[in-house]
């Protein structure tokens, strides 16, 4: 959901950006009916998707990896330590921008996340966070998978407004 939100939205902003989904489950499962059902919603069909699991390669070809949860980066992390500068949860990178400020004009990406890293330290990955974390609605009603959307897409929203509202 995350994955389709973000492209929409870099699409709609006119940013040239690739959007590759993968995660730690299983290859080839297809998203739930809810997930469906929910992002059709906003106009979205992913029904065609199919889970991909998260590679050390798909992590040293990224400008960025977004995960969902501290436990999702510290996966991430750990299978290449280089990625740490360039990786967030989505949660921690909109509310790290919205404290650092907004990318500039000219200034490249990894510098943006440079000034927004700085300070951050490994150690804040261990446990859980609400103020990082997404709740996962795999299993749940329909209304989580609602209330999922609507905080992806929010925050989707607000990560092109912080670090691509230059259009670059």
């Amino acid at each position: 959901m995350a994955g389709a939100l973000l492209a929409r939205g870099l699409g709609a902003a006119r940013i040239a950006a690739t959007v590759d989904s993968a995660g730690l489950c299983h290859e080839g499962i297809p998203p739930a009916p809810e997930a469906v059902s929910v992002m059709a919603a906003y106009g979205l069909d992913v029904s065609h998707h199919r889970s991909r699991l998260l590679t050390a390669a798909d992590l040293a070809t990224s400008e960025l990896v977004l995960a969902m949860t501290r436990a999702h980066v510290r996966h991430a992390v750990v299978l290449d330590p280089a990625a740490w500068p360039r990786t967030f949860t989505l949660k921690e990178l909109v509310w790290r921008a919205e404290q650092t400020g907004p990318r500039q004009p000219g200034e490249p990406l990894a510098d943006w996340l440079g000034r927004i890293s700085r300070g951050r330290g490994r150690m804040a990955l261990l446990g859980d966070s609400p103020r990082d974390d997404l709740a996962d609605p795999t299993g749940g009603p329909l209304s989580a998978y609602e209330v999922t959307a609507a905080q992806l897409a929010q925050l989707a929203d607000r990560l092109i407004e912080l670090g691509w509202a230059s259009g670059e």
